[in-house]
């Protein structure tokens, strides 16, 4: 009864479908049919299911709306990633942040952006009044074509679908490539909104031991045989939460497997700028046959202004703009991608990008040292980003560490939220452009 319950909540049953057989239910739950047909005539009692002479049970009217926090395995508040997201993105003023995502206001290009807005208002009025194209601007399509040229991905804007979201890409590519049910790998820890988009998709998550050099490959192998996972999602450049880089070596063993099994990889490049030199990429190294780039500007340019990309195989890509449309009737905003579009076009975003490389480097050391001093340690040194993975003071945990400095208006990122096999308690990620001294006292605090 309890599975029946299970999977009408998570949508795996709707109303009018067929419950399993009395036989094939009693073979799957190991338990006599018997204790099916008793389970059964119960959930009829109770209305959820109703029975069909000589058809079987099918499930009732009035199945309760699905709710996303119940589609996966029930965590402690401080640790579960909605819950975190949430408190990152509601937190008033003059909360402190350092467990979010995104770097502070006055470290965005401002100028650039306000000259992009001040250029937009002299634009065509449909730029400002009317649906964008399904496939997005073809100037903005251009730029990160040339882009991808420069890593030697000869792609043609054919190949590149402008979305609202690095957030929606992904979505958009669960719906594309997924069926409920079907399994997905991710590393541990890894970014944690992969694994609620997952849970949206109803799919089946299973994670890989990241390591300083990319995803245990004794592990990957292993999962590869075992599960026979239809995706890969991972961070390329600069892993979140770890900073870590894949290595040349590491990249050629993930697209040599993939390739044995079959197994589509979805890279996240949504930190690439922040690298002092380019790492290996897996699209560039294996040319988008297996391989779907996507990426946004939020981290570098701004958050409030929604533009991602897809970059994939031109088929692909046309039964992705089927969805777009269906979801969202048309591709980003115009306004946002001629925002984009305009500032990036500027030459002062070359030198915002040179001087935020400059300026978190330094963060990254002070921080480092300030939070070594309070008995933290870096699982590694991260070659650029804004990110710190650091492992606690011996036997402190990292959820009572968050719920107490939340206690005094700090929002901070414990480990497990980014694990999805709970095995990160004694880590957590911290932004190092969201420190300050405040930050520290109250770190220090909380650690007495």
């Amino acid at each position: 009864m309890a599975e029946i319950r299970r999977r009408l909540a998570g949508r795996a049953l709707t109303a009018g479908e067929k419950l399993p057989s009395i036989r094939r239910f009693a073979r799957e739950m190991r338990v006599s049919p018997s204790t099916v047909v008793e389970a059964y005539d119960r959930l009829a009692a109770e209305g959820l299911i109703r029975s069909r002479a000589g058809s079987g049970f099918f499930v009732a009217g009035g199945v309760p709306p699905v709710a996303l926090a119940d589609a996966g395995p029930r965590l402690d508040r401080a640790i579960d990633p909605l819950w975190v997201s949430r408190q990152s993105l509601d937190a008033p003023p003059d909360m402190l942040r350092p467990g979010c995502g995104w770097l502070p206001a006055d470290w965005m290009p401002g100028p650039a952006i306000r000259r992009a807005i001040r250029a937009l208002a002299r634009a065509d009025d449909r730029v400002l009044t009317e649906y964008g194209g399904t496939r997005g601007s073809p100037a903005l399509r251009q730029l990160l074509a040339r882009q991808c040229a420069t890593e030697g991905l000869d792609v043609g804007t054919d190949q590149i679908l402008l979305t609202a979201s690095g957030t929606q890409a992904i979505d958009l590519l669960c719906r594309f490539l997924l069926n409920p049910g079907d399994t997905v790998l991710v590393d541990d820890p890894c970014y944690f909104n992969f694994q609620t988009v997952l849970r949206a998709s109803r799919a089946k998550i299973v994670s890989v031991p990241y390591t300083p050099a990319g995803p245990d490959m004794a592990r990957f192998m292993e999962a590869l045989a075992t599960h026979r996972p239809r995706l890969y999602i991972t961070n390329s450049a600069l892993h979140n939460p770890t900073g870590a880089t894949l290595s040349p070596q590491t990249a050629h063993r993930l697209l040599t497997a993939a390739a044995a099994h079959d197994l589509t990889i979805v890279e996240d490049e949504i930190f690439a700028d922040f690298e002092p030199e380019p790492s290996p990429r897996l699209a560039g190294l294996e040319g988008l046959n297996r391989v779907i780039r996507i990426g946004s500007f939020s981290k570098t340019l701004s958050a409030s202004i929604r533009c991602g990309y897809i970059v994939a195989r031109a088929d692909w890509i046309e039964g992705l703009l089927d969805l777009q449309v269906a979801t969202g009737f048309g591709g980003p905003s115009p306004v946002a991608a001629e925002l984009v579009l305009g500032t990036l076009g500027d030459g002062s975003y070359r030198k915002h990008l040179a001087a935020l490389r400059g300026r978190l480097a330094r963060r990254r050391r002070e921080m480092l040292d300030a939070l070594e001093g309070l008995g933290f340690t870096a699982w590694t040194l991260p070659r650029g980003g804004f990110y710190l993975w650091c492992h606690l003071p011996e036997g402190r945990d990292a959820a009572e560490l968050a719920r107490a400095a939340l206690a005094e208006r700090v929002v901070l990122a414990p480990g497990n939220a980014f694990s999805v096999m709970q095995s990160a308690g004694d880590l957590m990620r911290f932004n190092v452009a969201q420190m300050n001294p405040d930050v520290l006292r109250v770190l220090g605090r909380a650690l007495r």
